[in-house]
């Protein structure tokens, strides 16, 4: 792609908006930055821009603009479906999101992870199987690093993990990973998408170029994601933790993590050597060991990777213990599926939990908590714009209370508890509501936990 002189448009002033703005004034492109925001509003690197030369449009983009513009990059938090977007395709511009961009300047292959839930973990872990390997490795994406940012460093040899949203899946054209891993899809993001079909769909799009020289893996327990392995032109290896499979990885007996292949079968480690708690864990675990394979890691250097691998900030991190009450955050919980995966992977604790839900709701149902709340909850803290949803959808399954802030949700949290309990903050909703990202809320609820160690007497739960 040719960029000195194109006319660009990049939709969205946060990180991979300011990224591909920067990639694109450096390579002599003329580049507007758009964002609805007031400029004040705007992040400083945004603004900063200017003095490379991008123009700086806050508010609505001027049809005159939409008129002239050769290529619009859309930024994941952006839908596609906006007027000017639209405008601007039938205009003859070429509609495209960051990742696609990135893709057409990386060098190297792709390794390429989607789904609903497990996605961080799982790209943390590939990236740290393929490193300890010897491999050349970048690991960006929805993650934190924009792709649009890590093109300078790669090299025909190395390998680029990629987490990719289904946001970002909805603008590619030609983005072809190599190896390419939909993990599961559960209801989410239904407050941009009309039907759980349409986000399937966007989730798909991960494999739309892949040729039959390329990987497909696949969660063989998931029946949407599972379906799609009959119309897939890659070579498609499938995951399981709920049965044993004539090929692919899977779980044997609850305890052995199996590799098996037309040539034979291979234990690659037993589920008391991980580091990770939860069945979800093992499914991010068979999924990661299946990528690595692909890329040609080994399974002895892959072994003794997952034997260390800790869990990644915000994903069932377990932050302190107060005279016998265990807080655990699970921040990046933003969907209702991956609270039950949380909640699952406590259950089999003896002590019951205090479950911090609510924030910016989604649109999905919490009904499917019910069952585990019933069992697990001693109670639930509702926090957020969406408390009202939960406490009447959950109300008959465990108490409730609501919290004003998230200081206040842990002092009642920990006041409900008894020792032997643990405190999960595993909301079911985005943050942005009370918070700048589920990083934020993470960092605040283990700020405020530290704060109630350092301030609460000793034994006072055990009393």
């Amino acid at each position: 792609m040719e960029l000195a002189g194109k006319k660009v448009l990049v939709m969205g002033a946060a990180r991979s908006g300011i990224a591909c703005a920067r990639f694109l004034a450096a390579r002599g492109a003329v580049v507007a930055l758009n964002d609805r925001k007031p400029i004040e509003e705007w992040p400083e690197e945004a603004r900063e821009l200017k003095a490379l030369g991008v123009g700086l449009l806050p508010g609505d983009v001027p049809m005159w603009l939409l008129d002239q513009v050769e290529l619009v990059v859309m930024s994941p938090g952006v839908p596609t479906k906006i007027i000017p977007a639209r405008y601007a395709e039938r205009a003859g511009a070429l509609v495209i999101g960051e990742v696609e961009l990135a893709a057409r300047f990386m060098r190297g292959r792709i390794v390429a992870i989607t789904g609903t839930n497990g996605k961080t973990t799982t790209t943390t872990l590939i990236g740290e199987l393929l490193k300890d390997a010897g491999l050349p490795v970048q690991v960006g994406g929805n993650i934190g690093t924009a792709l649009i940012s890590m093109v300078e460093t790669s090299r025909d040899d190395g390998w680029m993990v990629a987490e990719v949203s289904s946001f970002q899946l909805e603008t590619i054209a030609d983005f072809h990973p190599a190896v390419a891993l939909v993990l599961n899809v559960t209801p989410n993001h239904m407050d941009r998408y009309d039907h759980v079909t349409d986000y399937a769909a966007a989730k798909h799009n991960v494999f739309r170029n892949q040729t039959p020289e390329d990987v497909a893996i696949l969660n063989a327990d998931d029946e949407i994601v599972a379906s799609w392995a009959s119309g897939l032109r890659a070579h498609v290896v499938m995951f399981s933790v709920q049965r044993e499979l004539k090929e692919g990885l899977f779980l044997r007996g609850g305890r052995e993590l199996v590799a098996r292949t037309k040539d034979g079968e291979r234990v690659l480690l037993t589920r008391d050597e991980m580091q990770l708690r939860g069945l979800h864990n093992v499914e991010n675990i068979l999924a990661a060991l299946a990528a690595g394979l692909a890329c040609g890691a080994s399974p002895d250097s892959m072994r003794e990777t997952v034997r260390k691998f800790q869990p990644v900030e915000h994903r069932m991190e377990r932050v302190a213990e107060i005279d016998g009450v265990t807080f655990y955050n699970d921040s990046k919980a933003t969907s209702v599926d991956a609270t039950l995966k949380a909640l699952e992977a406590l259950a089999e604790d003896e002590g019951k939990v205090i479950l911090i839900l609510g924030g910016k709701g989604k649109r999905a149902p919490y009904a499917p908590l019910a069952p585990l709340i019933r069992a697990k909850a001693r109670r639930l803290i509702l926090i957020g714009e969406d408390a009202d949803a939960i406490e009447a959808e959950l109300k008959n399954d465990a108490p409730s209370e609501r919290a004003v802030d998230m200081s206040d949700a842990v002092q009642k949290a920990f006041a409900a508890a008894e020792a032997g309990d643990a405190v999960l903050l595993a909301p079911a909703c985005a943050s942005f509501d009370m918070f700048k990202s589920f990083e934020h809320r993470g960092e605040v609820f283990k700020s405020e936990v530290q704060r109630l160690k350092s301030q609460v007497p000793s034994q006072s739960h055990a009393l």
